[in-house]
């Protein structure tokens, strides 16, 4: 395939106009796969400025660019007009230290983080893990707090914590913010998962659906539906609101004693995000036990069930 010249021109003026660039699916505060996110979030930890181009919004970039530098995938990091690589790249010099070498920042510190992981939590990632060999697990915790465990192959720059007999593997950034997390596993009777604890936050609370109708019928709680569309759509919750309508930073600038109740289908993804609340300093913060469905079985039988 040939670049014509108005789009080899366009790409050419955007690294000429900024040092760094990033050609990405999405932009830096919304990325919309999980590789432009990976990149993003190496870069947010070093640079407080840098130029994002969304390819999504145009097709001829997007597929110029991978004929620009001869490389075949999005996203693409530019520095001073050179192609550095794609998001393994970026991810591989951000974890070795290399990426911040390049652009003058100071070397990570890399010593292991101090972290709990309770006897339940050790015990489900075991079993979680099962027979995986050749992997291992990864716990990533963006600046913003949002954290996500993954299995995949040991780095050769990963920084290694050992809890409870369970190895973790961060990233210099992820490990900065795991300083004294407590990991542990939660269970109501709809379901179970990992629940990520940072100090100084505040608890969340279990609020029942019977707790839940009283406070809503008096009106001094702000119920935050982190369901995706289509969920809400079949099971509406009246009167709440919509996390991913909205977005996080309609919630930022609320009071931070604004008392909040996190709803989802069974309570156990919302607490995730409550946690999330909690460690930004929010202090009143409720995760709604058995979400939406037992809201239908206990309070409400004609939201459906699903």
């Amino acid at each position: 395939m040939s670049l014509d010249t108005a789009t080899r021109e366009r790409i050419q003026s955007l690294l000429d106009t900024h040092r760094v660039v990033l050609f990405m699916k999405g932009d830096r505060h919304q990325p919309m796969c999980g590789f432009s996110a990976a990149a993003v979030g190496a870069l947010s930890d070093i640079l407080d400025d840098f130029h994002t181009v969304n390819v999504l919004e145009d097709q001829d970039i997007r597929e110029g660019i991978k004929v620009f530098g001869d490389w075949p995938t999005i996203p693409q990091l530019y520095v001073e007009g050179e192609l550095v690589g794609g998001s393994d790249i970026v991810r591989q010099m951000y974890a070795s230290g290399q990426l911040h070498a390049l652009f003058g920042a100071e070397v990570p510190d890399r010593t292991p983080p101090e972290i709990t992981v309770t006897d339940k939590a050790a015990e489900a990632i075991r079993d979680g893990i099962g027979n995986a060999q050749g992997m291992a697990l990864h716990l990533n915790i963006g600046a913003d707090h949002s954290a996500g465990f993954q299995l995949a192959p040991a780095g050769d720059h990963d920084i290694v914590s050992v809890a409870n007999g369970i190895e973790i593997h961060l990233d210099p950034g992820s490990a900065q913010r795991a300083k004294g997390i407590v990991i542990d596993w939660v269970e109501t009777m709809q379901g179970a998962g990992l629940s990520l604890r940072f100090p100084g936050a505040a608890e969340v609370h279990d609020l029942s659906v019977a707790e839940l109708k009283t406070r809503v019928d008096a009106g001094d709680i702000t119920v935050v539906d982190v369901r995706p569309a289509d969920q809400r759509a079949l099971a509406p919750f009246p009167g709440a609101r919509s996390l991913e309508e909205e977005g996080e930073a309609a919630f930022a600038n609320l009071p931070k004693d604004t008392p909040m109740a996190f709803l989802c289908h069974h309570g156990v993804s919302s607490r995730g995000v409550a946690e999330h609340f909690a460690a930004h300093g929010f202090t009143q913060v409720h995760n709604v036990a058995g979400g939406i469905d037992a809201w239908s079985q206990e309070i409400d039988d004609s939201v459906p069930r699903y």
